[in-house]
Order: C-alpha cells, then sequence, then structure tokens
C-alpha cells in the first residue's frame, strides 16, 4: 500500500472511532438535556460523519 493510501486509511479508521463516540453520546441523558436545537446540529454532523465515512470507504475499496 502507498504512504497516500495509508493515509486515507488511518483517517477513515480515526473518522470511524468519533463517529462510534458520536453515535454513543446520542444515546446518553446528557444528549436528551441539550436543546432541540444543538441534537439537530449533533445529528447533522453525524450524518454528514457517515456520509465522509462512507466516500473513503468508497476510495479505500478502489485502491489496486
Amino acid at each position: 500500500m502507498q504512504p497516500h493510501q495509508q493515509r486515507v486509511v488511518d483517517e477513515k479508521a480515526e473518522l470511524d472511532e468519533k463517529l462510534t463516540k458520536l453515535d454513543a453520546f446520542g444515546r446518553t441523558p446528557l444528549f436528551a438535556s441539550l436543546p432541540p436545537e444543538e441534537q439537530g446540529r449533533l445529528n447533522r454532523q453525524h450524518s454528514l460523519m457517515e456520509q465522509y465515512s462512507s466516500v473513503l470507504g468508497e476510495r479505500i475499496a478502489a485502491f489496486d
């Protein structure tokens, strides 16, 4: 694997770890206590992070 490809793999792994943590936070009482506007922003962030992870996965799948 080329160094630039490894960076993409590492980036996806780091992003997926953050996504897992954000997902877990979304199930806590603290999240439920946040104003609806902030919950919405965090939910939007989660969705965008999932899309970003998906694109990185596609890039990795296309590596030779």
